[in-house]
């Protein structure tokens, strides 16, 4: 079986009548929205919010009634996945650029469980990666000043299809920062947070309240507290 659907099917699981769902972006959610799909032509009753328009319109195409975010403001539990996690339960999100807009539903939500496969657990977050920020358009220029003076290199996110930077649904810069050691995630992500002008980074430090992991021999769930070491 898929690595995406063993997830998909163990986050079945964690999902009731009448819920009110989160859903991030990506192929893991992808493999979920089928097996929602399936599950409400055979009457599972759910509404769906999200920050991702390609995940609307999915939902929307499978018959899945979708919410603006702004109208809920709890979430019965959400699901994502993410580029890498650690044994802390710290994620690094990036991709799709909408992080910000996913961190506002892991709040909102009851339970955050991130759907991964083996390869994107780790011991510890690999300060190889880099961190996205979301940016206030006219501190670009201060906040990139900041990051430098804490050892990071900061590059505006851009596309092959957009001239100049790519502009978030709300008028913001993505900025992605490589740094080339970090001994302490946590402190880092205050520091970038205290930042004038950051509207929010792509770590998750307490969010995350389950993962559903797979591999070739299966789905495992490993839970924790939110708001746990």
């Amino acid at each position: 079986m898929d690595l995406r659907e063993l997830c998909a099917l163990e986050a079945m699981k964690y999902i009731k009548n009448d819920y009110i769902i989160g859903l991030g972006a990506g192929r893991n959610i992808q493999s979920l929205i089928k097996c929602l799909s399936s599950e409400v032509k055979n009457g599972l009753k759910i509404k769906i919010v999200t920050p991702s328009y390609s995940t609307k319109k999915l939902c929307i195409q499978n018959g899945i009634e979708v919410l603006e975010t702004y109208f809920v403001h709890e979430v019965d539990v959400a699901f994502d996945g993410c580029g890498e996690v650690d044994k802390c339960f710290y994620a690094s999100k990036s991709g799709g650029g909408v992080f910000t807009k996913e961190k506002l539903i892991a709040a909102m939500a009851k339970e955050y469980i991130l759907l991964i496969d083996e390869s994107k657990y780790s011991s510890k977050l690999d300060e190889r990666q880099t961190i996205s920020l979301e940016v206030i358009k006219d501190s670009l220029a201060y906040v990139k000043r900041n990051l430098v003076k804490v050892g990071g290199t900061p590059v505006v996110r851009t596309s092959n299809v957009k001239d100049g930077y790519i502009i978030t649904d709300d008028g913001n810069f993505l900025i992605d920062v490589k740094f080339d050691f970090i001994e302490d995630f946590k402190a880092l992500n205050i520091y970038i947070k205290n930042i004038e002008g950051v509207i929010g980074t792509g770590l998750f430090k307490e969010e995350v309240t389950k993962l559903i992991i797979s591999s070739e021999s299966g789905a495992r769930v490993i839970s924790k507290t939110r708001g746990g070491q």
